[in-house]
């Protein structure tokens, strides 16, 4: 699926789900992570993610009954341009750095989760390759 500029620009318009790219910015991550992070509910997280996905800025993989999200790894250069320009951006916001604050502190809560096993360190893995591609 192409991304449009119209599509991305609608999608980085609203708050939540730019803190939302933030998070994703760093590692493929569960949705009890996200929701976690952002002391939201499930379903207000759930439907944030689903209208990113829909958009075609990010995609999941199913690991038993958990949905990992991930930043599309398209070559849609509009896309890689501006979430190169989010990720320069959201350093000097304090609401961002603190979302990864307590991302951290999420992640090493977690560890004995079903969703921190290996399956996700492929999926981050795989976000590693993106992350190359948009320095």
């Amino acid at each position: 699926m192409s991304v449009g500029l119209l599509e991305i620009y609608r999608s980085l318009a609203d708050p939540t789900r730019l803190r939302i790219l933030n998070l994703l910015l760093q590692q493929p991550l569960c949705v009890c992570h996200i929701q976690e992070v952002l002391d939201l509910p499930q379903v207000n997280t759930s439907q944030h993610l689903a209208y990113l996905r829909k958009a075609g800025i990010v995609d999941f993989e199913r690991i038993q009954t958990w949905k990992v999200y991930r930043l599309n790894h398209s070559g849609n250069r509009s896309l890689q341009l501006n979430l190169k320009c989010l990720a320069e951006c959201v350093k000097t916001g304090p609401v961002f750095s603190a979302d990864l604050s307590r991302l951290q502190k999420a992640l090493k809560k977690s560890n004995s989760r079903v969703c921190q096993d290996n399956k996700i360190r492929r999926v981050v893995k795989s976000q590693e390759t993106l992350k190359g591609a948009l320095r």
